[in-house]
């Protein structure tokens, strides 16, 4: 059996389990964040079933479909941290300072966007609400701020050159690129907070270019572990292909929303974005067909991990 990171990792697999059962053994390196992300998802899911028998809309401001959407993304956000995090080779000190930050500021958030919208209130921006209401709001951009400080912090340590000496470092270099768009996306978050709205210019919407420059953290560093899982290409040119494309993907939507315009439309920066998409699809496509074909064979897939 392989081990996920070095001879000394914590990552160390034992046995042959499935695949699910090895990713569950990752979080459970991360128990506190992991847990986290998870309420969220199940926050998620239980906002939806609410949605199915009462509907979205819940007073003059409230609409769950947007606590769905927060609670799950968020919950994704930090499963993805849990993941990544013992690859950053934090110091203790730090990684428990963090682990508890994120812990704290997540449960603010989760607990602010779900119970204003059942109150049928605006969690951010309320125009109705009470005094009380409006500073818990301020206090949530506070919030998102110290979370985007602590994860730009995390960022840096993904950048240095001491990262990138261990047996996978391809999937450091996966991490680096979702962490380049994943900036964008905090800044797309700062430009909502500063506007006080997800709309710009006559129907531009920051949360599209929100919304995807997160998913980086997820879609990159995916590209790098499935090439890990194959031995049909070597070197890492997909893997640069891939995270070039994802960032001229994000840099397109963003140059499309700040001209205020909608990203979907037939224009030049909705169709290139489009494109650079493609290729990320494409490589996606092909790689999984290598590992499929690697280990079609196999009456296990072992070391998948």
């Amino acid at each position: 059996m392989k081990y996920l990171f070095d001879t000394g990792s914590i990552w160390k697999m034992k046995g042959d389990g499935m695949m699910l059962e090895k990713v569950l053994d990752l979080l459970k390196k991360e128990k506190l964040l992991a847990a986290t992300g998870g309420l969220g998802l199940l926050l998620g899911l239980l906002c939806q079933g609410y949605i199915l028998l009462f509907g979205a809309e819940i007073g003059v401001e409230g609409n769950l479909s947007k606590a769905v959407s927060f609670n799950v993304a968020l919950g994704m956000f930090l499963l993805t941290t849990a993941l990544i995090l013992p690859f950053a080779q934090l110091s203790k000190r730090f990684q428990q300072f963090f682990r508890w930050a994120y812990f704290l500021a997540s449960m603010y958030s989760y607990g602010l966007e779900t119970i204003q919208h059942l109150r049928g209130i605006d969690p951010r921006f309320t125009q109705y609400g009470s005094t009380l209401d409006q500073i818990l709001g301020m206090f949530f951009g506070i919030v998102a701020v110290i979370m985007v400080i602590f994860y730009s912090l995390l960022a840096l340590f993904f950048f240095r050159q001491s990262v990138l000496r261990v047996e996978r470092a391809g999937l450091v270099i996966g991490i680096r690129y979702g962490m380049i768009t994943t900036m964008l996306g905090f800044l797309a978050g700062i430009w909502i907070s500063s506007l006080q709205s997800r709309y710009t210019g006559d129907s531009g919407n920051i949360i599209w270019l929100h919304g995807f420059a997160l998913h980086g953290i997820q879609t990159v560093p995916l590209i790098a572990w499935l090439l890990e899982k194959q031995d049909r290409y070597k070197g890492k040119a997909l893997l640069h292909a891939a995270g070039v494309s994802w960032i001229l993907c994000i840099v397109c939507i963003g140059i499309q929303t700040l001209l205020g315009f909608p990203i979907f439309e037939l224009s030049l920066f909705p169709l290139l974005t489009l494109f650079f998409l493609i290729c990320w699809l494409f490589i996606l496509i092909l790689v999984v067909s290598k590992v499929v074909s690697r280990y079609a064979g196999h009456k296990h897939i072992d070391s998948v991990l």
